[in-house]
Formats: structure tokens, sequence, C-alpha cells
């Protein structure tokens, strides 16, 4: 596709409803913004690189899904890989070698052809430095049916740079009708509670109407505080959550109406609450999540009713504030707010990309107008699939895909680098 063509899909989308800025003003110019591979030399203790002979151990590519940080100021990075290992690495120059922080492995049910499945959120607790305790959301292995996790972990007693795999507590338990749209990402907010987002269940359509129902945590947006016990439960539901005390209400419920979030982060700046939700048969948006927001999910998608809906209903929904069609992609990867200082013109765009066109984008919105001024792509140097993104303590981006040489992860750099050839294929 030529950029001039392009320019004139992203213009029409940007046109499909009035509540968005006239085209003109939007700004559609790529970013000149350097892509590199983050830790070209890296080796990860107790993986080795996928050649195809099957007395490798083990045979499969590395999956990074998160990178993020303990907020401990030890300028470590932790990686959450798919199949049921968190990584972390330590600052300083490479070639630099990822430890196994938690390995849960065998907790973890993955496979390698549906792919939505395995250990899919990290969170570390605000008081992280003083307390050791961070969170996991995974798909569990050992269950006649699909399940989701939610536990709880401290970092061992005897050696602080690892995890104590003992310490597991089942905070929430998520018995799923079906395989797929687990969701997964467990962030805190400002307000130190847990957010929890939760796909609607699975299958084409939501056929149970999960997205819809209040009695179920399916398709919703969770917020739990996790310093407090209510009664039997190993957490507590803030009092001010939006259902507390409403008849056939889960009190757990903050926003609902959502099809599959892959990947939600509040800005750090603003403390709004982003997410990408991905979409089914014509939509993909991004969303700003609200207390007590109805996205619509499965009456709508995007700005539009869902063509299996029995009918067009507009009234107590909350439209995204970007959608674009399958023309363009078909699968969502949401990041977040860029506040750091190393790429000034990347500050305040929201990061977002394509899983299927190996596309990247960054989005600008105005809060107060309620419009787009901004959709800007970034560049990939070759075709990436992004899996996810993420950041470090100082705000640096990355983004991750799947590597059969351990080199997947990627961060963008303000000025021109030497590109490295490796591939991460």
């Amino acid at each position: 596709m030529t950029n001039i063509l392009r320019t004139v899909v992203v213009l029409a989308l940007m046109m499909v409803e009035s509540r968005f800025v006239r085209a003109a003003e939007v700004d559609v110019r790529p970013l000149e913004i350097q892509v590199e591979q983050a830790f070209p030399q890296i080796a990860w203790e107790g993986w080795t690189i996928d050649s195809g002979d099957e007395d490798d151990l083990p045979p499969y590519p590395l999956r990074p899904l998160l990178i993020t940080h303990a907020g401990d100021n030890s300028g470590r990075i932790f990686v959450v890989e798919e199949h049921g290992v968190i990584y972390v690495i330590p600052p300083g120059d490479d070639p630099r070698r990822a430890k196994r922080f938690l390995d849960i492995a065998t907790l973890i049910s993955y496979n390698a052809i549906e792919n939505e499945e395995g250990l899919l959120g990290l969170a570390f607790h605000p008081q992280f430095a003083q307390n050791g305790e961070f969170f996991v959301f995974y798909t569990n292995k050992h269950t006649p049916h699909h399940q989701n996790i939610l536990a709880r972990y401290h970092v061992s007693k005897e050696n602080p740079s690892v995890a104590d795999p003992q310490s597991r507590e089942v905070l929430m338990t998520f018995d799923k009708p079906y395989w797929n749209h687990d969701g997964g990402t467990i962030i805190f907010g400002p307000d130190g509670c847990l957010y929890i987002a939760i796909g609607d269940g699975g299958m084409m359509d939501d056929p149970h109407g999960h997205g819809q129902r209040l009695d179920v945590p399916f398709g919703k947006i969770l917020r739990i505080d996790v310093d407090h016990k209510d009664g039997e439960l190993p957490y507590a539901i803030p009092h001010d959550n939006p259902f507390v005390g409403k008849p056939n209400a889960r009190g757990e419920v903050w926003a609902l109406g959502l099809r599959n979030v892959w990947r939600m982060a509040f800005d750090r700046k603003t403390g709004a609450l982003w997410a990408a939700d991905v979409g089914q048969d014509t939509w993909e948006e991004i969303d700003l999540i609200v207390k007590g927001g109805n996205y619509g999910w499965n009456l709508r998608e995007g700005l539009h009713k869902f063509p299996k809906a029995k009918q067009d209903v507009r009234e107590g929904m909350i439209d995204p504030i970007f959608e674009y069609d399958h023309r363009l992609g078909k699968s969502i990867t949401g990041g977040f707010v860029y506040r750091g200082e190393q790429i000034p013109q990347l500050k305040g765009g929201y990061l977002y990309a394509d899983y299927v066109i190996c596309r990247m984008w960054a989005l600008w919105y105005d809060d107060a107008t309620k419009q787009v001024t901004a959709n800007r792509e970034i560049r990939l140097p070759h075709k990436i699939a992004v899996m996810s993104f993420g950041e470090d303590q100082d705000g640096n981006p990355y983004f991750m895909t799947d590597s059969r040489k351990g080199t997947g992860i990627y961060r963008l750099a303000p000025e021109k680098v030497s590109y490295l050839s490796a591939k991460g294929k």
C-alpha cells in the first residue's frame, strides 16, 4: 500500500463519526522514531535457541508478553514469558543474562495453535520495596475446564532476587466456558487498587451475553483491594465500586461491555485508563475506561450496532475514542501513553499496534474537545507482529514479538541508531 493510500484510509476511518475532528486537522505524518533490538545478545536462563532439533530444550520460540518494573528504583526489568516464566534483567551493558524470577510453567495451560492462554499478566504491589508482593494472572493447567487464576506471590526471604514459588495465594478463580478471550492485563491504579481485564469468556458473538451481564466477571474491567479482606474473600471490594449493593451484580465490576481487552494502562500524568479492545467482525477500538462505563459489547462493536444484536442500542453506551476497520487491520495490541523524556516527539502519544498487519502508531487525544488530533505511524524496520508493549521505570518504551532466537524485545529510540540485522526470527 502506498503512503498516499495509507493516508487516505486513515483519514476515511477518522471521518466515520462526526465526533472526530475534521480529517484535515488530524496529523497523520509518520514519526521519525527509530526501532532497535533492546537486548540483542541476551541469554535466558533455562531457555535455549530453538533450532528445530528435538534435543533442544525447550523446543519453542520465546514469547515475551509483558515488560515492566517493580517500582523499587533498582533498574531491573521484568519480562513475562507466556509459557510460565517471569525473568528479571539486571541493569548494565550487554551481553545480559535474564534470570528466572518465578517459574510456574507446571501450572500453566498453553497451546501453541490456540495462542491465547498462558501466563498473561504481572503487577507489582505499589509498596513492593517494603512488602515484596506481586500478582500474576494465568490460565490454569490442572482443571477439567478452562480456568483463569489471579494469584499473589512474595519474594523469597532468603534471596530477594527471586520469588518464593510456595508463597502462592489464589485470590480469584474464573471458570470459563471456552478457551479463548482470557484478557489478563492486571495493573495497579493511582488509587492503589488492582484493576483486572477479563475477556468475555470466548467463542464468537459472546453467545452467553456476558458483556452486558453484571452477574458474571466476563467482558469486564474489575477493581479490587488486595490490602484488605471482606469476610471469607481473600481481597476486599472497594465500597465506591459502581455496582456494589446492586441486585444480581458482582461488586468487583468497574466497567462492562468489553469483548477482549488486550492490554490497558493508566496514563502516568492524567490518571486516565486506556484500553484496546480486540474486535470480532469489523472494528478494532481504543477506549477510555471510566467508572461504571458500558462500552457496548455484544450489542455494539466500536461505534456501530453489532450485526447479531436484535436492536441498535445507544443509550447508556460509551463510544470508543478511536476505531479502525478490518480493511486496515484485524487485531489491536494496546500500549500506553508515553511520558518519558528520551523521545520528545512521542510525548503524550498513546502507543498501539495491529498484530495481524504488523504496523504501529502513536495516537494523541484532546480530552477537552473529545477529539483525536493525531494518529502517526511508527515505521517498523521489517514485519513485526507486536504482541505487547511495556516500559521500564524511566518510562522508556518497549514492544515484543515471539522469537526463535530470544531476541524479540525491541525499543523505540529518539535518534538514528545502527539497526542490527538480526530479526528475532
